[in-house]
């Protein structure tokens, strides 16, 4: 079975198309979407009614729950513009998807972490960036999860991770943000270091490990970044083009 692991698409629907066109070349099995679906300053609506139509089974991520549940008093500018381009009924939708869930025999997946939806499993801050986490961190943070494969997303930052256990944790990356930077609590970026919009596929192989291949696509970021210049986010146009963040602190 070939599954195609998709998430943080973030209203990128330019990316989100070629993601799915490289998908359907290949015939996979199954497309399942980590969440964060809309959130950002692009094309919340267009990429709603995309995913909306391929009907993926889907996971709830912090921030399509932060848009859903919108309290004008403590949303960030992406979530604002995503509240603003929707309905009352897709945000409904998107805060009704499961915190968690089962997508095959052996593999679970949630946004962040078994617990959180906006912590970090595989991932920490060092120096004011995110790197791999150290292997007891990942265990404590999994804590007993008995599957062959785990998928999340959160970090934006692909990585791949074999427990003690044998269990395998895998991040496909951002299909549609390559880079973002996080103020609250220890501020600190994320950077995927190019503006390829990137997911993976998962083949399951009964009785061993799933042989995993990371996809960094390319696609039209220049059309992505002028949206964001468009719609007042500088910083969201330097993460588009590049993969990292700008470095006045933004």
């Amino acid at each position: 079975m070939q599954i195609a692991v998709l998430a943080d698409i973030h209203g990128n629907i330019s990316a989100l198309e070629a993601v799915l066109d490289d998908v359907g070349r290949r015939g996979v099995d199954l497309i399942v979407n980590l969440g964060d679906c809309v959130s950002g300053p692009l094309w919340p609506r267009e990429t709603f009614e995309r995913l909306e139509r391929l009907g993926a089974p889907t996971v709830r991520g912090n921030h399509d729950r932060q848009v859903a549940a919108f309290d004008s008093t403590k949303a960030n500018a992406s979530d604002r513009f995503a509240f603003q381009e929707l309905s009352e009924a897709q945000r409904a939708v998107l805060g009704q998807f499961p915190f968690s869930r089962k997508f095959a025999p052996g593999i679970v997946g949630f946004h962040a972490t078994p617990a959180y939806d906006d912590r970090y499993v595989l991932d920490e801050i060092a120096s004011g960036v995110l790197v791999r986490a150290p292997m007891g961190k990942i265990v404590r943070r999994l804590g007993d999860i008995a599957e062959k494969l785990v998928i999340l997303g959160h970090s934006h930052r692909p990585d791949l991770v074999r427990l003690p256990s044998g269990t395998i944790v895998m991040n496909p990356g951002s299909v549609g943000c390559p880079a973002y930077f996080d103020p609250t609590g220890q501020a600190h970026a994320s950077e995927s270091g190019t503006p390829h919009a990137r997911y993976a596929i998962v083949d399951t192989v009964d009785g061993g490990d799933p042989s995993i291949e990371f996809v960094a696509l390319a696609y039209d970021y220049e059309a992505a970044a002028c949206r964001a210049e468009t719609n007042d986010r500088p910083d969201w146009a330097h993460a588009l083009r590049t993969g990292f963040m700008p470095h006045a602190g933004i």
